[in-house]
């Protein structure tokens, strides 16, 4: 199954990085379902990831920002003495999972606590990007629209050529 986006990007300006987003879902195969992973708002520009990681340690766990892209791996650390293992139901393979950030999202921290590893998120708008208010001027010339010609005065005894419009011409 294949989609095109041209159509929708056809009046879009600036919306590189949402195509290429969108794209790389299309492509991509099927998703990897471990470890399992909540993604939850906690604020207006805040996020918070939330993976469970039974079986790893911090020392286990890597977290690394890279183009727009949150890498969380983790390596299965030596396996401690546990005797003859009768049923192993708890995963402990590798893994690595790939989250794409939006423009001006960072991470701001990263902490476990009882087999959960919680992810911090930001969104940052740069003071250029946030809304400002444009004053509107009214009466006088504004400085962004250009001035007109200034004809010289007129002088006594000098008579300018006046046009005449076909249509009244003929009347």
């Amino acid at each position: 199954m294949s989609y095109d986006f041209a159509p929708l990007f056809r009046t879009a300006i600036g919306f590189d990085r949402l195509a290429q987003v969108m794209d790389t879902a299309a492509r991509s195969a099927a998703t990897p379902s471990y470890p399992p992973y909540d993604i939850a708002k906690t604020g207006n520009d805040s996020y918070a990831l939330t993976m469970a990681i039974a079986g790893f340690g911090p020392d286990d766990i890597e977290l690394v920002v890279q183009d727009n892209t949150l890498i969380v791996s983790g390596r299965v650390s030596d396996p401690q003495n546990e005797g003859e293992i009768l049923h192993r139901g708890i995963a402990r393979r590798a893994f690595e999972r790939r989250f794409a950030l939006a423009d001006h999202v960072e991470v701001t921290g990263a902490d476990m606590n009882n087999g959960l590893l919680r992810i911090s998120v930001r969104q940052i708008v740069p003071e250029a990007l946030k809304p400002r208010r444009i004053p509107v001027q009214s009466g006088a010339a504004s400085e962004l629209t250009p001035k007109a010609e200034t004809s010289a005065p007129e002088q006594p005894g000098l008579h300018r050529p006046v046009t005449v419009p076909p249509a009244a011409a003929a009347a």
